[in-house]
């Protein structure tokens, strides 16, 4: 099932991590998925009962992790 997320609420959301780039619907591998992707470090960020649950300990995978986390 999609994520249905009002269309101003997305267009405010942005990934935590330090680059702050905007968020898409879904995975890479699934356009459908619960779940919501950063257009920048694709760390994916899971959305429990519509809420989206943007903490980075959260979200799955994302290229050069270490390197977003200021690590």
């Amino acid at each position: 099932m999609a994520v249905t997320l009002d269309e101003q609420l997305l267009e405010i959301l942005a990934c935590p991590s330090p680059d702050h780039a905007p968020l898409r619907v879904g995975t890479p591998d699934d356009p459908q998925a619960d779940a919501l992707t950063c257009t920048s470090c694709g760390r994916v960020y899971p959305v429990r009962d519509g809420i989206p649950v943007l903490l980075l300990d959260e979200a799955d995978g994302g290229k050069d992790s270490a390197e977003h986390d200021g690590a």
